[in-house]
């Protein structure tokens, strides 16, 4: 079993470009929030959706998402539960008003993969997703991991 430790440095390994990583610190929280997003734009059964305007499948993903992460870095899933926080509520926002969220959403998803394949040509070095899926949650755990080591946090 990988530690976080181990997730993290093999997810650097293609992430060492200072443009690549520049486009994945606007473009990995772009595209979880964007998931997000399309997941809160899927209608869910009306027993669900008497639970109120969280009770939709993007919530349910984020928590997932926190089990995996508080299962592999307990600190980082804590320091992940207030920006996937501030998402919901954001997207909670966006669902209420005029624009259509799919439609936002799908927008900025196809932006911020096309930012990522460009940081990844410029690297020379395929997206680790391609490797294992995993990396694809384990992207925004680099992020706040550099965030941490950088505040002389430890996870």
């Amino acid at each position: 079993m990988r530690s976080v430790h181990d997730w993290l440095r093999e997810y650097g390994t293609s992430h060492e470009n200072r443009l690549n990583k520049t486009l994945h610190w606007i473009c990995v929280p772009l595209i979880v929030f964007a998931v997000l997003g399309l997941l809160w734009a899927i209608p869910v059964p009306p027993a669900l959706a008497k639970g109120g305007p969280f009770a939709n499948w993007a919530v349910l993903a984020a928590l997932a998402s926190l089990g995996y992460y508080a299962w592999l870095a307990p600190r980082l899933a804590i320091g992940m539960l207030p920006l996937v926080a501030l998402a919901l509520l954001v997207l909670e926002r966006l669902a209420a008003g005029p624009l259509a969220l799919w439609r936002l959403s799908l927008a900025i998803f196809v932006v911020a993969w096309i930012g990522q394949f460009i940081g990844h040509a410029v690297e020379g070095r395929r997206p680790s997703f391609f490797k294992d899926v995993q990396f694809l949650l384990i992207g925004p755990l680099w992020l706040l991991g550099a965030a941490y080591r950088r505040l002389g946090l430890r996870y």
